[in-house]
C-alpha cells in the first residue's frame, strides 16, 4: 500500500511540473537526481568550477545557475537583480551552447527584452544575442550579457559585475579581467569545462589550487554521474576511444602526454573527512627532510583490516630542525599520538644521516636532541614503492586501501600533479609527501594481503617458465 502511495505522489508531483510548462522546474526535481550538479549549485565558494567529460551534464549547471541567479529564485543563494556575463569560446559557440542552455531554461514571459549582436529579436535563437534583461521575481530586471574569448581582453573591460560563468576554459588573461570586474560586488566565478588543452593554468590554480585560495572549489563529472545517460550508449562510446580520450572526453581529468603516476586515485574515494583515529590504529609518523626544499612529515595509522589512514600533515620550507621538531610534537600532542619511553618515533629518509651545513651534527641526532626518534632505514626503491602505492590507491579488485584526511592539502595536490616523465620516469618536482608516503608503504609489514596485478611481461614470463623442461639428472 505504501509503495502504491509513494508512486501515486510521484505521479502527482509530475503533474503540477507539467502544469508549470518550464524547464526549469522540472530541472533536478524528478524521481532521476544529479547529484553533482546539486553539489555545484548548493556550493557557497566564489570560485566554483565543474571539470566533466563531453555529456556528464557540466554545462547545464552553468546554465541553470545563470538563470536562478537572475531570476532571483535559486534554492541556496542570495537573490536579488543581478548582472552578469556569460563568456564562450567564440560566438559561434555561444549560439550553439551557452545561449541555447540560457534560452532553454528561461520562459519567454520571464523575458523583458532581447537585444541581439546579429539576427533578429524575434528569432534569437538562430542568431548572436549580445544581452538578455529577464524579469527578477523580487521587482527590477536581471542582465544577462554575452562575451566571447575572440573578441580579446579589452571587450571585457570596464563594467561591474555580480557573476560570470565560463563555458569552456577562457584564456588567461580574460579570466584574470573577469575577476577584476566582480570585485567590487563580491560576486563570483564559476566554469564548467572539459579539459583538453592539457595542463594549462586552469590545472595549476583550479584543479591543484596552488595558492590554496579557500574560495576555489571544483568537482569532477563523468558519464556515469548522469543519470539521464543511457547505460548502452555509454558502453558504446567506451568501447571506441582510447584510454588517453575516455580520461577527458568521459572522466573529465587533466591530461599530460606521459600520464599520471597515481591515476589510480580518486578525490571522492580516497579523501575523507577527519575523525578521531582509535589510539590502537596509531602507526609512525613519516619525514622527508628537505634541507632546501619543504620538509614534509605524515602522521600514519592503519586498522585491524590493514587500511592505511594518512590523518595529519606538517609541510613547510626554510625552518630549522629545532622548529620543525617543535611543530612535529605539537601535532602530535593534538593527537594524543603515542610515545615511547617519553619519544616521538618516525622514519625518515636515510639522507637525514647526513651532517647539515648549519650543524656538525646529522638531522637524525638533531631530532633526536628534540625527543624525536627516527629511524633512516627505509626502502627508497622508487618503482617498487610506486607500485606498492599503486595497489594500496586501487587493488586487483577494484578496491582502496589507503584514506587521506583532507586537511593533509599538500599530500593531495602532489598526488594530484604527479606525472610520468620521459623514459617513464617520474617528473621530479614537488614529491616531498610522495616520497614519505613511499617510505612509509614499504616500511610497513601489513596483515592486508593486497591483491597484486600482474603486467603482461610478468604473465608471459611466468608462463615460459612453467613450459620450460628442465633436464633431469641421476643422483
Amino acid at each position: 500500500m505504501e509503495d502504491i502511495l509513494f508512486k501515486l505522489q510521484i505521479v502527482e508531483n509530475e503533474i503540477e511540473r507539467r502544469k508549470k510548462n518550464d524547464n526549469l522546474s522540472r530541472y533536478n526535481t524528478g524521481e532521476k537526481v544529479h547529484h553533482k550538479q546539486m553539489q555545484f549549485h548548493k556550493c557557497t565558494k566564489r570560485n566554483r568550477w565543474v571539470f566533466g567529460g563531453n555529456r556528464s551534464g557540466k554545462t547545464e549547471c552553468g546554465a541553470v545557475e545563470t538563470v536562478w541567479l537572475a531570476r532571483g529564485n535559486h534554492p541556496y543563494k542570495e537573490n536579488k537583480p543581478v548582472s552578469c556575463w556569460v563568456v564562450s569560446l567564440s560566438r559561434q559557440v555561444q549560439r550553439d551552447v551557452a545561449q541555447a542552455k540560457i534560452l532553454h531554461y528561461l520562459r519567454p514571459d520571464w523575458i523583458e527584452r532581447v537585444v541581439m549582436a546579429s539576427g533578429r529579436h524575434d528569432s534569437a535563437e538562430s542568431g548572436v544575442i549580445d544581452f538578455i534583461l529577464v524579469k527578477n521575481v523580487f521587482g527590477g530586471l536581471s542582465k544577462i550579457g554575452f562575451k566571447s574569448c575572440d573578441q580579446g581582453r579589452e571587450k571585457f573591460q570596464g563594467s561591474s559585475l555580480d557573476f560570470v560563468w565560463f563555458d569552456e576554459e577562457p584564456p588567461y588573461d580574460i579570466y584574470q579581467e573577469c575577476r577584476m570586474r566582480v570585485i567590487d560586488r563580491c560576486g563570483e566565478v564559476f566554469g564548467t569545462m572539459t579539459p583538453l588543452k592539457g595542463l594549462t593554468w586552469v590545472y595549476n590554480e583550479i584543479y591543484l589550487n596552488e595558492n590554496n585560495d579557500d574560495n576555489v572549489w571544483h568537482i569532477e563529472m563523468e558519464w556515469a554521474d548522469n543519470p539521464y545517460l543511457n547505460e548502452e550508449e555509454i558502453s558504446a562510446m567506451t568501447a571506441s576511444m582510447s584510454e588517453e580520450e575516455l580520461e577527458s572526453r568521459r572522466y573529465g581529468k587533466f591530461m599530460q602526454c606521459g600520464g599520471l603516476v597515481y591515476n589510480e586515485f580518486d578525490e571522492n574515494v580516497h579523501v575523507i573527512d577527519p575523525f578521531e583515529v582509535p589510539l590502537d590504529w596509531q602507526d609512525t609518523i613519516s619525514i622527508d627532510p628537505g634541507l632546501n626544499n619543504p620538509l614534509s612529515a605524515h602522521w600514519y595509522a592503519q586498522d585491524f583490516d590493514g587500511n592505511v589512514y594518512v590523518v595529519a600533515e606538517h609541510y613547510e620550507k626554510g625552518k630549522d630542525v629545532d622548529y620543525h621538531a617543535r611543530k612535529i610534537k605539537e601535532i602530535s600532542n593534538s593527537l594524543n599520538w603515542h610515545t615511547f619511553n617519553g619519544k616521538i618515533r618516525a622514519i625518515i629518509d636515510s639522507a637525514a644521516t647526513q651532517r647539515t651545513l648549519a650543524s656538525s651534527k646529522s638531522v637524525v641526532d638533531l631530532f633526536y636532541e628534540n625527543d624525536i626518534l627516527v629511524n633512516p632505514k627505509v626502502n627508497k626503491d622508487m618503482f617498487s614503492g610506486i607500485n606498492r602505492v599503486k595497489r594500496y590507491f586501487k587493488d586487483a579488485d577494484g578496491k582502496p586501501h589507503i584514506f587521506i584526511f583532507r586537511n593533509c592539502t599538500n599530500l593531495i595536490k602532489e598526488i594530484k600533479g604527479y606525472w610520468w616523465g620521459k623514459e617513464d620516469v617520474p617528473i621530479k618536482k614537488d614529491d616531498h609527501s610522495l616520497d614519505e608516503l613511499r617510505y612509509y608503504i614499504m616500511h610497513i609489514s601489513s596483515s592486508l594481503k593486497v591483491k597484486e596485478i600482474k603486467t603482461n611481461i610478468e604473465k608471459d614470463k611466468e608462463k615460459l617458465i612453467k613450459n620450460l623442461k628442465l633436464p633431469r639428472f641421476r643422483l
